[in-house]
């Protein structure tokens, strides 16, 4: 899964989609956001970078996500997420390639329209944690996602159905909910297996 790869696959599927689970649609009251998934190649492999959320934070401390969060006035969702992510973890917008997004949805929790946006960078970056939002920032080989032992998938029972839900269990962290969603459909993506968001 190189970048060159995963920007043809991106390329080829063309722009993200609306993923619509039950009623979680966007309204007019809906606000708008967008995550950063940075990817870069070292040593002959393809990392995301993913950020463990500050305790300090209001809500879902010490969760594992992308940099993002929601939309200034006039902002496009890839000017939101550079800003998001130069903000939280220090990366400079002008080391950042855009070359593609993935399916947009409702989250549950804040009725927040999020748009994942792909970027790559040249070569490993020099990051620093904002403290008040970021605990802890990880450097994630894609190959480690698809690992037996990390990948995994329950069914919960959630409006009186069962969902499928997906866990990514790292060393002393576990990637679920959006995050989750947003890179397993990252990987099924890259390896031309599916392209489905699964959302729960």
């Amino acid at each position: 899964m190189s970048i060159a790869a995963i920007e043809h696959a991106l390329t080829a599927r063309g722009r993200g989609r609306m993923r619509v689970v039950d009623h979680f649609r966007p309204t007019a009251s809906t606000r708008s956001s967008a995550v950063l998934i940075p990817l870069y190649e070292e040593a002959g492999a393809t990392y995301v970078v993913l950020t463990r959320r500050s305790p300090e934070m209001r809500s879902h401390t010490w969760e594992v996500a992308f940099p993002g969060g929601r939309a200034d006035d006039g902002e496009s969702p890839w000017e939101t997420a550079l800003r998001e992510a130069n903000e939280e973890i220090a990366l400079d917008p002008a080391v950042v390639r855009p070359i593609g997004e993935l399916d947009q949805f409702v989250t549950v929790g804040s009725r927040s329209l999020v748009h994942p946006m792909v970027g790559a960078l040249s070569a490993r970056p020099e990051l620093r944690p904002a403290p008040a939002e970021v605990d802890q920032i990880l450097h994630v080989p894609l190959a480690e996602l698809l690992l037996d032992e990390v990948f995994r998938e329950e069914r919960w029972p959630i409006d009186e159905a069962w969902r499928p839900i997906t866990f990514f269990e790292l060393h002393g962290n576990t990637v679920w909910g959006a995050t989750a969603a947003i890179l397993r459909q990252l990987l099924g993506v890259s390896l031309g297996v599916d392209d489905t968001l699964f959302l729960g």
